[in-house]
């Protein structure tokens, strides 16, 4: 056995495990976790692959973003799963009854997929040897798709103000920064002169 196959083995067979624990954690925090340590070992396969621009991507967004973001919200909201758990046998008919049709879809999808032998002779275009695949995608996005990676980028923009504006509160109880009236105050305003008499204290 090669190395390469060695690690192949031991980032499938982790990647596996931790996506299985993701759903099977009682813990949101470990189902995180579990999620993030997925996500790193799919990155080694990207790498065992060759794709290392798609390795970087999937540590430094998926990783470092997005699964960090539910780690953090997942920390701070209170929320009280056991109140969540109480409809659970409401909705199992319902979510058995999906759950059903899902799995036979997948057989179905998978049990009847063929590849075209036409696909597999198409000759491929030679890569050339100076330039990595970071370098080839970006030649593509920026020269030949430049305008649908821009529109993407508009998407993607129009989305985050929509979440930031329906999740934006303004609680009349938190205090705020006002900084006209702070350089509006004057000294009499913010210190206070106090003449304690010797030996009675504050």
């Amino acid at each position: 056995m090669s190395v390469a196959t060695a690690f192949f083995y031991l980032f499938s067979g982790v990647m596996i495990a931790s996506a299985f624990m993701v759903i099977a954690a009682r813990n949101p925090v470990h189902s995180v976790l579990f999620l993030i340590l997925a996500f790193v070992n799919a990155a080694g396969l990207f790498i065992l692959l060759g794709a290392e621009f798609l390795a970087m991507i999937l540590i430094v967004v998926y990783v470092g973003a997005v699964a960090v973001l539910f780690l953090f919200v997942v920390m701070m909201l209170d929320v009280d799963f056991a109140e969540l758990k109480q409809g659970f046998l409401q909705y199992l008919p319902v979510g058995a009854l999906i759950g059903v049709i899902v799995a036979l879809e997948l057989i179905l999808v998978v049990g009847g997929f063929a590849p075209s032998p036409g696909a597999i002779a198409a000759p491929r275009a030679p890569a050339p040897a100076d330039v990595s695949n970071t370098m080839a995608i970006g030649l593509v996005l920026y020269t030949k798709h430049v305008y649908f990676f821009q529109a993407a980028g508009f998407v993607l923009l129009t989305a985050m103000i929509g979440a930031i504006v329906l999740t934006l509160r303004h609680r009349p109880d938190v205090k705020r920064q006002d900084i006209s009236e702070q350089n509006a105050r004057t000294r009499e305003q913010a210190v206070e002169i106090v003449k304690v008499p010797s030996r009675t204290g504050v």
